[in-house]
Protein backbone atom coordinates (compact mmCIF):
# COMPACT_ATOMS: atom_id res chain seq x y z
CA UNK A 1 0.00 0.00 0.00
CA UNK A 2 2.85 2.69 0.67
CA UNK A 3 3.85 1.78 -2.97
CA UNK A 4 0.37 2.78 -4.12
CA UNK A 5 0.54 5.70 -1.96
CA UNK A 6 4.20 7.00 -3.47
CA UNK A 7 3.23 6.08 -6.60
CA UNK A 8 -0.05 8.33 -6.35
CA UNK A 9 2.13 11.38 -4.88
CA UNK A 10 4.26 11.39 -7.48
CA UNK A 11 2.37 10.63 -10.37
CA UNK A 12 -0.20 13.88 -8.89
CA UNK A 13 2.67 16.20 -8.59
CA UNK A 14 3.95 14.69 -12.46
CA UNK A 15 0.96 15.79 -13.73
CA UNK A 16 0.39 19.24 -11.19
CA UNK A 17 3.78 20.83 -11.29
CA UNK A 18 4.64 21.89 -15.21
CA UNK A 19 2.18 25.34 -15.06
CA UNK A 20 0.44 25.62 -18.20
CA UNK A 21 -2.28 28.01 -19.23
CA UNK A 22 -5.32 26.40 -16.75
CA UNK A 23 -2.60 27.16 -13.99
CA UNK A 24 -1.52 30.58 -15.12
CA UNK A 25 -5.51 31.41 -15.39
CA UNK A 26 -5.54 30.08 -11.76
CA UNK A 27 -3.09 32.62 -10.46
CA UNK A 28 -4.93 35.52 -12.49
CA UNK A 29 -8.19 34.12 -11.07
CA UNK A 30 -7.64 34.42 -7.47
CA UNK A 31 -5.16 37.88 -7.94
CA UNK A 32 -8.44 39.34 -9.19
CA UNK A 33 -11.28 37.56 -6.84
CA UNK A 34 -9.85 35.80 -3.11
CA UNK A 35 -8.08 33.34 -1.53
CA UNK A 36 -11.34 31.54 -0.93
CA UNK A 37 -12.36 31.69 -4.94
CA UNK A 38 -8.45 30.72 -5.88
CA UNK A 39 -8.95 27.62 -3.12
CA UNK A 40 -12.11 26.24 -4.75
CA UNK A 41 -10.86 26.57 -8.47
CA UNK A 42 -7.93 24.90 -7.45
CA UNK A 43 -10.01 22.18 -5.89
CA UNK A 44 -11.66 21.95 -9.11
CA UNK A 45 -8.59 21.34 -11.45
CA UNK A 46 -7.45 18.78 -8.25
CA UNK A 47 -11.10 17.04 -8.45
CA UNK A 48 -10.80 16.46 -12.31
CA UNK A 49 -6.87 15.19 -12.05
CA UNK A 50 -8.07 12.55 -9.37
CA UNK A 51 -10.94 11.62 -11.87
CA UNK A 52 -8.79 11.13 -14.37
CA UNK A 53 -6.24 9.01 -12.52
CA UNK A 54 -9.52 6.90 -10.79
CA UNK A 55 -10.58 6.42 -14.67
CA UNK A 56 -7.14 5.39 -15.23
CA UNK A 57 -6.76 2.89 -12.62
CA UNK A 58 -10.45 1.16 -13.44
CA UNK A 59 -10.21 1.46 -17.24
CA UNK A 60 -6.37 1.02 -18.25
CA UNK A 61 -5.13 0.78 -21.74
CA UNK A 62 -8.84 0.36 -22.74
CA UNK A 63 -9.58 4.41 -21.82
CA UNK A 64 -6.59 5.47 -23.24
CA UNK A 65 -7.52 3.68 -26.32
CA UNK A 66 -10.82 4.57 -26.29
CA UNK A 67 -9.72 8.43 -25.93
CA UNK A 68 -6.59 8.67 -28.30
CA UNK A 69 -8.83 9.55 -31.01
CA UNK A 70 -10.96 12.11 -29.83
CA UNK A 71 -7.38 13.25 -28.18
CA UNK A 72 -6.91 16.17 -31.44
CA UNK A 73 -10.71 17.61 -30.99
CA UNK A 74 -10.50 18.28 -27.37
CA UNK A 75 -7.37 19.38 -27.34
CA UNK A 76 -8.73 21.99 -29.95
CA UNK A 77 -11.38 22.67 -27.94
CA UNK A 78 -9.34 23.08 -24.60
CA UNK A 79 -6.87 25.77 -26.52
CA UNK A 80 -10.32 27.68 -27.89
CA UNK A 81 -12.11 27.97 -24.28
CA UNK A 82 -8.43 29.45 -23.17
CA UNK A 83 -8.58 31.61 -26.27
CA UNK A 84 -11.75 32.94 -24.88
CA UNK A 85 -10.94 33.54 -21.31
CA UNK A 86 -7.53 35.19 -22.17
CA UNK A 87 -9.55 37.58 -24.81
CA UNK A 88 -11.83 38.13 -21.99
CA UNK A 89 -9.90 38.79 -19.29
CA UNK A 90 -7.42 41.57 -21.42
CA UNK A 91 -10.90 43.35 -22.63
CA UNK A 92 -12.10 43.76 -19.42
CA UNK A 93 -8.81 44.86 -17.71
CA UNK A 94 -8.28 47.44 -20.40
CA UNK A 95 -11.83 48.73 -20.56
CA UNK A 96 -11.69 49.31 -16.27
CA UNK A 97 -8.54 50.78 -16.79
CA UNK A 98 -9.83 53.19 -18.92
CA UNK A 99 -12.84 54.23 -17.01
CA UNK A 100 -10.65 54.54 -13.80
CA UNK A 101 -12.23 52.24 -11.43
CA UNK A 102 -11.42 48.76 -10.43
CA UNK A 103 -15.20 47.57 -10.42
CA UNK A 104 -18.40 49.58 -11.32
CA UNK A 105 -22.47 48.29 -10.73
CA UNK A 106 -22.66 47.82 -14.27
CA UNK A 107 -19.86 45.39 -14.27
CA UNK A 108 -20.36 41.45 -14.37
CA UNK A 109 -19.57 39.83 -10.57
CA UNK A 110 -16.22 37.81 -9.97
CA UNK A 111 -17.34 34.43 -10.26
CA UNK A 112 -17.76 33.17 -6.59
CA UNK A 113 -16.30 30.11 -5.03
CA UNK A 114 -18.65 27.93 -6.64
CA UNK A 115 -18.67 29.13 -10.06
CA UNK A 116 -15.10 28.94 -9.93
CA UNK A 117 -15.06 25.22 -8.69
CA UNK A 118 -17.13 24.21 -11.49
CA UNK A 119 -16.02 26.38 -14.29
CA UNK A 120 -11.38 24.82 -13.55
CA UNK A 121 -13.29 21.72 -13.05
CA UNK A 122 -14.62 22.00 -16.87
CA UNK A 123 -11.70 23.04 -17.86
CA UNK A 124 -9.28 20.85 -16.57
CA UNK A 125 -11.60 17.91 -17.94
CA UNK A 126 -11.22 18.97 -21.67
CA UNK A 127 -7.42 17.92 -21.13
CA UNK A 128 -7.91 13.81 -21.94
CA UNK A 129 -4.11 13.86 -21.99
CA UNK A 130 -4.34 13.65 -18.41
CA UNK A 131 -6.21 10.42 -18.06
CA UNK A 132 -3.89 8.69 -21.00
CA UNK A 133 -0.83 9.64 -18.98
CA UNK A 134 -2.17 7.87 -15.54
CA UNK A 135 -3.31 5.14 -17.77
CA UNK A 136 0.34 5.20 -18.80
CA UNK A 137 1.79 5.26 -15.51
CA UNK A 138 -0.29 2.31 -14.22
CA UNK A 139 0.01 0.03 -17.31
CA UNK A 140 3.67 0.96 -17.15
CA UNK A 141 4.37 -1.02 -13.66
CA UNK A 142 2.71 -3.90 -15.33
CA UNK A 143 0.59 -5.24 -12.72
CA UNK A 144 -2.49 -2.86 -13.25
CA UNK A 145 -4.41 -6.05 -13.49
CA UNK A 146 -3.04 -7.26 -10.04
CA UNK A 147 -3.62 -3.86 -8.29
CA UNK A 148 -6.13 -4.43 -5.27
CA UNK A 149 -9.02 -1.84 -4.93
CA UNK A 150 -7.69 -0.40 -1.79
CA UNK A 151 -4.24 0.23 -3.27
CA UNK A 152 -6.01 1.53 -6.90
CA UNK A 153 -8.20 3.96 -3.93
CA UNK A 154 -4.84 5.21 -2.23
CA UNK A 155 -3.03 5.84 -5.83
CA UNK A 156 -6.07 7.93 -6.55
CA UNK A 157 -6.51 9.91 -3.30
CA UNK A 158 -2.47 10.41 -3.50
CA UNK A 159 -3.09 11.86 -7.11
CA UNK A 160 -5.63 13.96 -5.56
CA UNK A 161 -3.81 15.36 -2.67
CA UNK A 162 -0.51 15.94 -4.29
CA UNK A 163 -2.57 17.55 -7.12
CA UNK A 164 -4.68 20.22 -4.29
CA UNK A 165 -1.41 20.60 -2.75
CA UNK A 166 0.33 22.55 -5.65
CA UNK A 167 -2.40 24.14 -7.24
CA UNK A 168 -3.58 25.45 -4.04
CA UNK A 169 0.01 26.88 -3.58
CA UNK A 170 -0.81 28.22 -6.90
CA UNK A 171 -3.74 30.02 -5.65
CA UNK A 172 -1.80 31.25 -2.75
CA UNK A 173 0.58 33.19 -5.34
CA UNK A 174 -2.12 34.57 -6.93
CA UNK A 175 -3.51 36.09 -3.41
CA UNK A 176 -0.29 37.68 -2.59
CA UNK A 177 0.03 39.35 -6.02
CA UNK A 178 -3.45 40.48 -5.86
CA UNK A 179 -2.42 42.19 -2.67
CA UNK A 180 0.99 43.66 -4.27
CA UNK A 181 -0.97 44.84 -7.04
CA UNK A 182 -3.63 47.06 -6.14
CA UNK A 183 -3.58 50.15 -8.19
CA UNK A 184 -5.36 50.22 -11.88
CA UNK A 185 -2.01 50.31 -13.35
CA UNK A 186 -0.88 46.99 -11.46
CA UNK A 187 -4.04 45.03 -11.76
CA UNK A 188 -3.81 45.97 -15.80
CA UNK A 189 -0.29 45.22 -15.96
CA UNK A 190 -1.28 41.40 -13.86
CA UNK A 191 -4.38 41.23 -16.59
CA UNK A 192 -2.57 41.73 -20.18
CA UNK A 193 0.75 39.29 -18.65
CA UNK A 194 -1.75 36.42 -17.69
CA UNK A 195 -3.66 36.97 -20.93
CA UNK A 196 -0.52 36.97 -23.46
CA UNK A 197 0.64 33.47 -21.10
CA UNK A 198 -2.24 31.53 -21.76
CA UNK A 199 -2.66 32.53 -25.61
CA UNK A 200 1.17 31.56 -26.51
CA UNK A 201 -0.09 28.58 -24.13
CA UNK A 202 -3.22 27.85 -26.22
CA UNK A 203 -1.56 28.36 -29.59
CA UNK A 204 1.04 25.29 -28.33
CA UNK A 205 -1.13 23.05 -27.80
CA UNK A 206 -2.59 22.76 -31.12
CA UNK A 207 0.61 23.72 -32.96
Amino acid sequence: MTAALVAGLVAGYGIAVPVGAVGTYLVSLTARTSLRTGVCAALGVAAADGLYALVATAGGSAVAAALRPVLGPLRRTSALVLLALAVRGAATAVRRYRARRLATRSAPPPPGPARAFLSLLGLTLLNPATVVYFAALVLGTGTAGAVRPLEQGLFVLAAFAASASWQVLLAGGGALLGRALTGHRGRLVTALVSSAVMTVLAVRMVA
